[in-house]
């Protein structure tokens, strides 16, 4: 009967530690590195600003390749 009381306090602390362990076990990521370019140049009338994403990265080698198949 007690346990019936408190169901809701039970749900959202189980919610609260689900939480917290997929925060404790996930692995470390590498930050994020966004370029960033200080050139704006307007577009021409009639025409919408096109924006061009480049990435930088190294190629994965046969090792790290197997790794993740």
């Amino acid at each position: 009967m007690n346990v019936a009381k408190n169901m809701e306090v039970i749900a959202v602390a189980a919610a609260i530690l689900l939480g917290a362990s997929c925060y404790a076990i996930a692995p470390a990521a590498p930050a994020l590195q966004v370029a960033s370019s200080s050139h704006v140049s307007a577009a021409p009338a009639g025409k919408a600003a096109m924006h061009v994403v480049v990435v930088k990265a190294k190629r994965l080698s046969a090792t790290e390749k197997s790794r993740f198949a």
